[in-house]
């Protein structure tokens, strides 16, 4: 059988391509990597630690409604951390450069901090136990 050697991108669909780039930019500490044009939409990619690239698409059309983990589709992207510790480190940086968080909520499995973008998708920093 063949074998999959993790995730390479992850693309999400944003109403305002520039909002959406500014809020990735405070988040993750960078600038894009890449810009991309196609028939009917424009594409900023994110490189992420460990070869992920994230995707912000904007399309010419768009369907109406907002985001909700509660449609079949994306429920929320897990981003991993190493302990605890880069939990509260994250926090600290979110406050600094003004996102809005849940906090750290700690479970049998793991901890994690939840946050959105301006689109509402749900974001979750986590490291397990």
């Amino acid at each position: 059988m063949p074998t999959i050697d993790g995730v390479h991108h992850v693309a999400i669909t944003v109403r305002d391509l520039d909002a959406s780039v500014a809020f990735y930019e405070r988040l993750l500490g960078a600038p894009p990597v890449a810009s991309l044009a196609g028939e009917g939409l424009l594409r900023r990619l994110f490189a992420l630690p460990g070869g992920t690239n994230l995707g912000l698409t904007q399309h010419e059309t768009r369907a109406d409604g907002d985001f909700s983990p509660f449609r079949p589709g994306l429920d929320h992207l897990g981003l991993g951390v190493a302990s605890r510790d880069d939990l509260e480190a994250w926090v600290e940086h979110l406050d600094a450069v003004g996102i809005a968080h849940d906090g750290i909520v700690d479970v049998e499995y793991g901890s994690a901090l939840s946050l959105k973008d301006p689109d509402g998708v749900a974001l979750e920093l986590f490291v397990g136990a």
